[in-house]
């Protein structure tokens, strides 16, 4: 029993220390992390002193065991005023440091001179070790100085909770059970119960609450990072709260716009205070309603003035630690001058009016020209249709020329201008074909022809995506007709849908007319092209059951304008 409760305490306390170089390897606190490295080798000197057979080894553990109790109260005591921000000059931490070493210096004399103990024999009753001590002048002297370390250590944690209000209660309140522990353990340091000393157990609790306090501060430890980089900007401030809206932390920036940031105690919560509650519970509750992906922007005040007042743009995200979220984060940002430059806008609207038409109709054209792009980057993957796209364009354009000039059909403009931008687009669907298809060197087995035919539907899906925020809704219908019904037939037998005579969008009818044509007359990898007759002979033969016959005249004095370009 006894073996296994000291090798257990030793197994636990190391497992404990490395969770805490797991989790916090990042940034470490240098007095935690050294408590955590000497609770494990004490413990471990437990072990070795009550299990070991021989006498000088139980001797030496005996004296390590001692280095806890000489150390850790001086780690203790630095962290404590680490975390209570109060500052101690490096001259009284080395010479404090030296005075420890000193004194740890006297017990590893424990058998060689009579300073801390005059007397110590070692028996084994079979079972353990037994230490039998007669005790020297420098012992007594050793519960003095952990004497004055306690009353220290408790007179700064009890001063920094009446007076430190950027100090947590709650990190406070832990810091007070090592103490606490440590003081029981001394105390009870001669008591054994069945030959089983309690110190180690009081070092594992003393070793879990660090761990605590380590998770506590690396909330804190966040919002030092964050301090700095918002003090480098100057005129940016933060305010951080845990979720259950305890106030974390702030910069100076942040408590010059409110005030209000100065009378709150770390960990107390911001509703508290009538204007905090008004303005940034409110921001945060909003921000929880938008969702986790979303970021509130929310102007606050409202300047009159170009010199007196001020605006700032409030912004809510999550707080996080590594992947963990830890509550929220309050950017507000001196927004003023971009204040300012609205109202000049607002100001100077007219004049800039010509300017912003200027600029409109550059983004115009180069939307265009971003749709010629990519259908010329669709038409680059198919090796047979080479210049489909200008040429095809080109016969759309000779065809509406000439139904303006004949006045049988009232076309707008507008309907004019928008099925020329559209022609170019009408054969996006063949971005969705598989290459083995779209660029195979002969003709389509029937299964791969069913396949090419899906670029109609495709490419009318395609145009619906790429135009679904433009504003001009005659454009995009009319270029999602002419890619989705360019190969329907007027007598019905066409795809995607088999639609037939006027139920086909005319400029669809009118596509058709320059998409076949072009395939006609020019070379395709199964074909040469045709004569400009014997595509006449089609095209005309095609009137009334391929093409609309109400186009007919319409493409009879398109012909020679569609000859001549294809000769050049």
């Amino acid at each position: 029993m006894i073996y296994a409760y000291y090798i257990s305490s030793f197994i636990i306390s190391l497992i404990i220390a490395i969770v805490y170089v797991y989790r916090w390897q990042k940034r470490f606190d240098v007095n935690i992390s050294a408590i955590m490295i000497l609770i494990p080798i004490v413990n471990l000197a437990y072990y070795v002193m009550y299990t070991e057979h021989e006498p000088d080894v139980a001797g030496y553990a005996f004296k390590v065991i001692y280095m806890g109790g000489c150390y850790l109260p001086w780690f203790t005591l630095m962290c404590v005023f680490d975390m209570c921000k109060i500052s101690l000059s490096r001259v009284v931490r080395v010479i404090s440091f030296i005075v420890n070493t000193l004194m740890y210096s006297i017990i590893l004399t424990i058998g060689h001179l009579p300073l801390f103990y005059e007397k110590i024999d070692i028996s084994h009753d079979g079972e353990k070790w037994i230490f039998h001590k007669t005790y020297g002048p420098m012992h007594s002297v050793f519960y003095v100085y952990i004497a004055i370390y306690f009353i220290v250590t408790i007179i700064t944690i009890i001063y920094s909770y009446m007076r430190k209000k950027e100090v947590s209660r709650k990190l406070l309140t832990l810091l007070y059970v090592p103490l606490l522990v440590s003081i029981m353990g001394y105390a009870l340091n001669h008591f054994v119960m069945d030959g089983i000393e309690i110190m180690p157990v009081m070092y594992l609790i003393s070793e879990i609450v660090y761990v605590l306090i380590a998770r506590r501060v690396s909330l804190y430890e966040v919002n030092d990072m964050m301090l700095e980089t918002m003090v480098e900007t100057g005129d940016t401030g933060f305010i951080t709260v845990d979720f259950k809206y305890n106030y974390l932390g702030s910069n100076e920036t942040a408590k010059e716009i409110f005030p209000e940031i100065n009378d709150l105690i770390i960990d107390k919560k911001i509703s508290k205070s009538d204007k905090l509650n008004k303005t940034v519970v409110h921001w945060i509750k909003h921000f929880e309603e938008e969702g986790e992906d979303k970021t509130v922007y929310i102007d606050y005040g409202d300047p009159t003035t170009e010199d007196d007042d001020k605006m700032y743009a409030i912004s809510i995200n999550y707080l996080y630690d590594g992947r963990y979220r830890k509550g929220y984060l309050i950017y507000i940002v001196d927004d003023t001058q971009n204040q300012m430059y609205i109202r000049l806008l607002d100001r100077y609207n007219e004049e800039l009016e010509d300017e912003v038409k200027a600029k409109t109709e550059s983004i115009i054209k180069m939307h265009d020209n971003l749709i010629l792009s990519m259908a010329t980057m669709v038409e680059s993957r198919d090796n047979s249709t080479g210049g489909h796209i200008r040429r095809t364009s080109e016969g759309v354009n000779i065809l509406i020329d000439e139904i303006r000039k004949q006045g049988k059909l009232k076309l707008s403009d507008e309907f004019c201008t928008c099925i020329i931008k559209a022609a170019p687009m009408h054969d996006l669907g063949k971005i969705a074909v598989d290459d083995a298809i779209l660029r195979k060197p002969g003709r389509f087995r029937p299964e791969e022809y069913e396949i090419m035919k899906s670029h109609a539907a495709e490419g009318a899906k395609i145009v619906h995506e790429v135009l679904k925020e433009t504003d001009d809704e005659a454009f995009k219908q009319i270029a999602e007709n002419v890619a989705h019904y360019h190969h329907e037939r007027w007598d019905g037998s066409g795809y995607p849908d088999g639609l037939k005579g006027e139920e086909i969008p005319l400029e669809a009818r009118i596509m058709a007319i320059a998409d076949v044509y072009d395939a006609l007359v020019s070379k395709r990898v199964y074909k040469e092209k045709m004569s400009f007759e014997e595509a006449d002979a089609i095209i005309t033969e095609g009137m009334g059951t391929q093409f609309d016959p109400g186009l007919k005249a319409v493409y009879e004095a398109a012909r020679p304008r569609l000859e001549e370009y294809y000769t050049e």
